[in-house]
């Protein structure tokens, strides 16, 4: 009999009031998957009420963060028995998604990312969910999707908007540019860049220095700048999930991804 459980995406540690959510798939270079989103809105569902737990660390195995989707995932293709029927299912996995990373994004302790190597695409959406991002020096981030004939789906242009201002986020979102650690750090997408091997002991550390903090002030500042910040994000989130459904079902996106596998450059119709 085939085994069919789902891999293990997301490890759960605990290290005193810290939980250490570790991305563990870094033969894949913890490329991401539907699966994986359920694991983290589970992951956080139980965080949510664990008052032991003072701040979360993200972090992941091996040399990447998370180089983006996992394409290999059978179980991720989204079908339709017709063009509209396939952009509705994609809309509706999208706002699927997008709930399980609320609840993420909303949990209560402060989260903090320690990104190394590659952060691309859906993996520098969810280091851009976090509070705070500590990147190590061989850090390299992208939003490529316009690169493959696809727009961005799960809030990681509105969030970069947020950080750096709308120019900047266009600007890195429209050519799907890579950028290292030093320039990340200078636009303000991470707060701190460190050598590699320190980079899990200086995530850890900030972590432990909110933690010793009185948690529900801790809590209610985070609260209060997320209510600030994401005024309008949920709308805006909404009207995302309809756009890039669209956008998965075109014809760019196959010669984009085919063009990408082949190590070419696509040549896009806008159809």
């Amino acid at each position: 009999m085939t085994d069919e459980r789902p891999p293990q995406c997301i490890r759960v540690e605990h290290d005193g009031p810290i939980a250490v959510l570790t991305l563990c798939r870094p033969e894949s270079l913890n490329a991401w998957s539907w699966e994986s989103a359920r694991q983290l809105g589970t992951v956080a569902d139980a965080l949510r009420f664990d008052d032991s737990v003072r701040a979360v660390v993200l972090r992941a195995e091996g040399r990447a963060f998370c180089a983006g989707v996992d394409l290999g995932m059978p179980s991720d293709r989204i079908t339709g028995r017709s063009p509209a029927e396939k952009v509705r299912n994609y809309y509706e996995r999208f706002r699927w998604v997008h709930e399980r990373f609320r609840v993420f994004s909303d949990l209560p302790q402060p989260t903090v990312a320690a990104i190394q190597g590659y952060c691309l695409g859906a993996g520098f959406e969810i280091a851009l969910m976090c509070d705070l991002r500590i990147a190590a020096d061989d850090a390299r981030f992208a939003l490529p999707e316009a690169q493959v004939g696809v727009s961005i789906d799960a809030g990681g242009d509105l969030r970069l908007a947020h950080e750096i201002g709308a120019g900047n986020a266009k600007l890195l979102a429209l050519t799907g540019r890579r950028f290292d650690a030093d320039t990340a750090l200078r636009l303000g997408v991470v707060q701190e860049v460190v050598p590699r091997d320190e980079l899990d002991a200086a995530a850890s550390g900030l972590a432990r220095e909110i933690a010793a903090n009185a948690p529900l002030a801790v809590q209610g500042i985070k609260r209060t700048i997320n209510a600030f910040v994401e005024r309008g994000m949920s709308d805006t989130m909404r009207f995302e999930a309809m756009s890039a459904a669209v956008e998965f079902v075109s014809d760019d996106m196959t010669i984009g991804y085919a063009a990408r596998a082949a190590r070419e450059t696509a040549e896009f119709e806008g159809k």
